[in-house]
């Protein structure tokens, strides 16, 4: 093998070093603000999974503002968020069939869409221009749902579940605004 050779092997598995180290020096930086989150919640027969990153308020306006209205939102930050059921659900009365899904929304100032999308995404946002990676074609199901106001601040994003009676009500809350999205068995 040539000296040449044996340089440019080298300095090209430097380069494959520095760009694994770089970028998870990069995802750490990112997720120290927005930590991860995986939700697990069983109900009945059904095992329900939300993977997503919660950002801060940090004093900031959240809906209108930082998170526009009537625009589609990744639902969190960082990564799209997923939503995974192992069972065919009814989503406000509407079929969803077991599989992951990205979960999108559209807040506005007295409902909101909630969008179930089927495609994958490795981002909420794309690199290049900072909007959404949404891509429409692949959504499988939309609900509008309206906006409860809250009388406390919720400082960081949240998702929770909450059964109520022969339902699962999955919960998005930030700042002073919740949604509750109705599941049920089907």
């Amino acid at each position: 093998m040539s000296k040449l050779l044996k340089r440019s092997l080298i300095i090209l598995i430097g380069i494959v070093i520095i760009g694994i180290v770089g970028k998870s020096i990069l995802k750490y930086n990112t997720k120290k603000h927005s930590p991860e989150q995986v939700l697990t919640h069983k109900s009945k027969d059904a095992n329900f999974t939300v993977f997503y990153n919660k950002p801060s308020k940090k004093g900031r306006v959240i809906f209108g503002d930082l998170v526009p209205f009537d625009q589609i939102w990744r639902t969190g930050a960082n990564e799209a968020t997923t939503f995974t059921t192992d069972k065919d659900i009814l989503v406000d009365g509407t079929v969803l069939e077991a599989s992951t899904y990205s979960l999108w929304t559209i807040p506005g100032e007295n409902s909101w869409k909630v969008i179930f999308n089927s495609g994958a995404y490795n981002w909420g946002v794309n690199f290049t221009d900072g909007n959404p990676s949404h891509d429409s074609k692949y959504d499988v199901l939309i609900i509008e749902v309206p906006v409860q106001r809250l009388l406390n601040v919720i400082e960081q994003f949240s998702i929770y579940f909450q059964e109520a009676n022969d339902f699962t009500i999955m919960y998005l809350a930030w700042d002073q605004t919740a949604i509750a999205v109705p599941i049920k068995l089907k």
